[in-house]
């Protein structure tokens, strides 16, 4: 029976004080930027977990970023969920079982720990094995850096955030499948939103129009361009919020030389790189001779991963993939993307590699 002194009006605030995880990274960037390859590196240093997606801290930042929910929620809802993610985990409780999977327990270092911890005491018993163990949780997200302020706020200096950038080109292919298959289909769990009598994913809004006239290609085109600039506007403004918790990283440095990079990371989770990642970056083919040299699973491959072409440059692998934006693109989005190579290769490169127009130098 309700309280007679209820009022369904009032505003609470929602807080959370207590917390058992003491070191959250987060894996971050646009689709095809290499997510999962950085997502199982970090998974094998000391303390770390298996890789493990974070569905619902993305759903409820994004619904805070089209103004449906408080602030003071969605930071409660983080610390909640970065939490039970760490107590189900410490427990082997919703863990994945599938062999082929990324997120699998039989692709970690650790896959006799997790089948140990089906039999060890559970519950009461876990906050003491936390506290002794001190994992690390590794949480690989999407495109969340542009509305990621909730999160900064709830993990404070228990968060450590890693954007992954890549070339543009390297990008396209699998944004355009995205385009093609995903969007719009009951196995797109992202959230949408109602327009003009139908319904947008939510990462559209201020450029529906844009969206709605484009084909898969130009689609991939401007979501790079719009997202990719939010997601800049968002990290400028939170590393000066939160004293510069965000580690960004070039792909194509990263593969090339990537110690520079391994030792940022672990000297951002106060973790240490182990045998087992020097293994598991041997079967990643980390460090590569060439950017575009991979191992060919099945997920990458169905995300439009292909070997590279016997004998080709670095350049003429990107004009392959301008080719192929190009077949279908405006002559409009074609400029978009161009001027997106420049800004990217001179950003993160050093140099242009394709030229202001794809072909010049």
């Amino acid at each position: 029976m309700r309280d007679v002194n209820y009022n369904p009006n009032r505003k609470f605030k929602t807080v959370r004080t207590p917390y058992l995880t003491e070191k959250i990274v987060f894996i971050d960037g646009l689709e095809g930027c290499g997510k999962t390859l950085f997502s199982t590196l970090v998974s094998s240093f000391d303390r770390v977990e298996k890789l493990t997606y974070s569905y619902e801290i993305e759903f409820f930042c994004t619904l805070h970023y089209l103004n449906k929910i408080d602030t003071d929620a969605v930071v409660t809802m983080v610390r909640m969920l970065t939490d039970l993610v760490t107590y189900d985990t410490m427990m082997s409780r919703e863990v994945n079982l599938r062999p082929g999977d990324l997120s699998s327990i039989f692709r970690h270092p650790n896959t006799l720990g997790y089948l140990k911890r089906l039999f060890m005491k559970g519950d009461s018993a876990v906050p003491e094995r936390i506290k002794n163990e001190k994992p690390i949780i590794p949480l690989t997200v999407h495109k969340l850096l542009m509305n990621a302020q909730p999160i900064f706020e709830a993990l404070q200096g228990r968060l450590v955030f890693i954007e992954i950038v890549r070339h543009p080109l390297y990008m396209v292919i699998q944004q355009t499948l995205n385009n093609d298959t995903l969007i719009h289909s009951a196995r797109d769990y992202s959230v949408y939103f109602e327009y003009d009598n139908g319904e947008m994913p939510w990462y559209t809004a201020g450029w529906e129009e844009l969206f709605n006239n484009a084909n898969a290609v130009e689609k991939s085109i401007y979501y790079i361009q719009k997202i990719g600039d939010r997601m800049r506007e968002s990290r400028n403004k939170l590393s000066k919020m939160y004293n510069d918790k965000i580690i960004t990283i070039p792909f194509e440095k990263f593969v090339v030389d990537p110690m520079p990079y391994m030792k940022d990371i672990a000297e951002a989770l106060e973790s240490k790189i182990t045998k087992q990642t020097l293994r598991t970056m041997r079967k990643q083919k980390v460090p590569r001779t060439k950017i575009s040299d991979g191992i060919p699973l099945e997920v990458y491959k169905r995300c439009g991963w292909v070997p590279p072409r016997s004998g080709l440059s670095e350049k003429e692998e990107l004009q392959v993939r301008r080719e192929y934006a190009s077949q279908t693109a405006s002559a409009e989005a074609m400029a978009v993307l161009d001027r997106l190579c420049t800004e990217y290769e001179e950003t993160y490169m050093g140099k242009r590699i394709m030229g202001n127009n794809g072909f010049k130098d």
